[in-house]
């Protein structure tokens, strides 16, 4: 399945079940691990169970199941792999407090150079 489409696929399955605060990053080059982070919130441990369920169940219907869910049975945090896109589905608390877009979306012009004093 082309990135597009499963990115387009995951917004989908959160906007099904009222997602908010959804942000979609582009990390290609910036990380190894995936190329784009979706990050979004959720009003409840319930409603975010449901949410990272949702894209699960869409994510095997179109034949492309999860490399891994994290974080189901703590209620905050939700993280589903996906491979080339990587959900986090959390409490607005937790976004807050880890603040992954500012962590994502810094370039690496961005960061101060390093002197060798």
């Amino acid at each position: 399945m082309e990135i597009e489409e499963l990115k387009k696929l995951v917004i989908d399955a959160l906007e099904d079940l009222k997602v908010q605060d959804l942000k979609v990053i582009d990390v290609r080059g910036k990380s190894s691990i995936t190329d784009v982070m979706v990050i979004a919130c959720g009003t409840s441990s319930r409603h975010l169970k449901s949410l990272a369920g949702n894209v699960v169940t869409k994510a095997k219907q179109a034949g492309h199941p999860p490399i891994g869910v994290e974080g189901e049975s703590d209620g905050e945090w939700v993280l589903v792999d996906l491979g080339d896109v990587v959900v986090h589905v959390m409490m607005p608390e937790i976004r807050d407090f880890y603040n992954l877009e500012k962590l994502w979306e810094t370039g690496a012009s961005e960061a101060p150079e390093e002197t060798n004093d």
